[in-house]
């Protein structure tokens, strides 16, 4: 069933760009061979971590294509459709194919701030409309929007297909309200990559992570311990990792996991305006922190 597949760690794929800012379509291919042989669960493409509303829609739909087709069903295939006019939301759904994916990531309506009926009514109609199975994205500092548990809830158990949702609210009492009152099977996943072992512990399933990109082998050494109930074992992995991950913020996402992406050698550290690379004196503390906790 797929929302088992769904459990544990998705990698929130980034875009390499080129210096000239194009897609970088081989170093995305050793992005996606990286975090599969890091061994993550599963990869979610064009998210916030995609640099994706920097994407021309033509570029989304072949990075889409690109992506399924270098994953080749090795891992599932979770694809970002979000935005906040609910009538484009639908046009990525029949312009994107999603032959290869198995659900979708949708975020909540940004910017112009709905109601929490207006968030159900949008959701309500996505997920009417979505071929595949819809994973909610609450993401409050982004959006300027907060979606409550009680709105998770009520699609939770009227839509089907709603199988799920990438909380990064970072109100870990709200996500305890979902996790106690979800219906069976519904999957709550951290956004948040400092919250996962805390989100876990209270009976969540994962995360949808930003340094799995980078360090996806120590990432899920502590996320295996945590699937096996093994938490103390899991806080102590995960203590080489702290600083580093407090770090990929930094200067905001994804110019941390970028930067460090690029003093590991893997992919360059371009990113598209309005975002701009990472400080040297980031570069240098990934450099001191990869050297000192072997992240490589």
């Amino acid at each position: 069933m797929i929302r088992h597949k769904l459990c544990g760690v998705g990698a929130a794929m980034i875009t390499p760009f080129t210096p000239e800012g194009k897609v970088d379509y081989q170093a995305l291919a050793c992005m996606i061979d990286y975090v599969i042989e890091g061994g993550v669960d599963y990869i979610v493409a064009l998210g916030t971590t995609a640099e994706t509303p920097t994407l021309y829609m033509p570029e989304r739909a072949v990075i889409a294509m690109f992506i399924t087709n270098h994953i080749a069903g090795r891992v599932p295939l979770v694809m970002g459709c979000g935005g906040n006019s609910t009538s484009e939301v639908l046009d990525q759904l029949r312009e994107f194919d999603l032959r290869g994916a198995d659900a979708i990531l949708s975020v909540t309506p940004y910017y112009n701030k709905p109601s929490q009926e207006g968030l159900y009514q949008h959701f309500r109609t996505v997920s009417e409309h979505s071929p595949l199975p819809v994973i909610l994205y609450n993401i409050p500092g982004r959006s300027g929007v907060n979606m409550t548990a009680e709105t998770t809830l009520r699609l939770a158990r009227g839509m089907k297909n709603v199988i799920g949702i990438k909380e990064a609210s970072g109100d870990i009492e709200q996500m305890q309200h979902i996790l106690d009152r979800r219906p069976e099977g519904f999957i709550v996943l951290s956004g948040d990559d400092g919250m996962t072992l805390e989100l876990m512990r209270r009976g969540g399933d994962g995360v949808i992570s930003v340094a799995a990109n980078a360090f996806p082998k120590r990432f899920m050494e502590c996320v295996n311990y945590a699937k096996a109930g093994e938490f103390d074992r899991a806080e102590k992995a995960y203590e080489c990792l702290d600083e580093a991950v407090h770090a990929l913020f930094e200067e905001g996402n994804p110019v941390g996991v970028k930067c460090a992406l690029a003093e590991m050698g893997i992919i360059g550290p371009t990113m598209r305006l309005p975002l701009v690379e990472g400080s040297g004196a980031l570069r240098e503390k990934f450099r001191k922190l990869i050297a000192e906790y072997d992240l490589r």
